[in-house]
């Protein structure tokens, strides 16, 4: 492919990533955004977990 055409197929997907707006689901938001609240709450409760990933929980029984 000629550099002309790799330009205009890159200006082609620029533009419609540009002025793509999908539609906004609202309630799939508000109940992301309301898991992570639960979140928060339980790092509160338990703090010496808060900061652990899934690794540290996997290896943390075997011994």
């Amino acid at each position: 492919m000629g550099r002309g055409r790799q330009k205009a197929k890159h200006t082609k997907v620029a533009r419609e990533l540009k002025y793509f707006s999908p539609d906004t689901n609202y309630d799939a938001l508000e109940r992301e955004l309301t898991q992570a609240e639960k979140n928060e709450a339980a790092a509160e409760q338990w703090p010496e977990y808060a900061g652990a990933t899934e690794d540290e929980f996997e290896t943390e029984g075997r011994g």
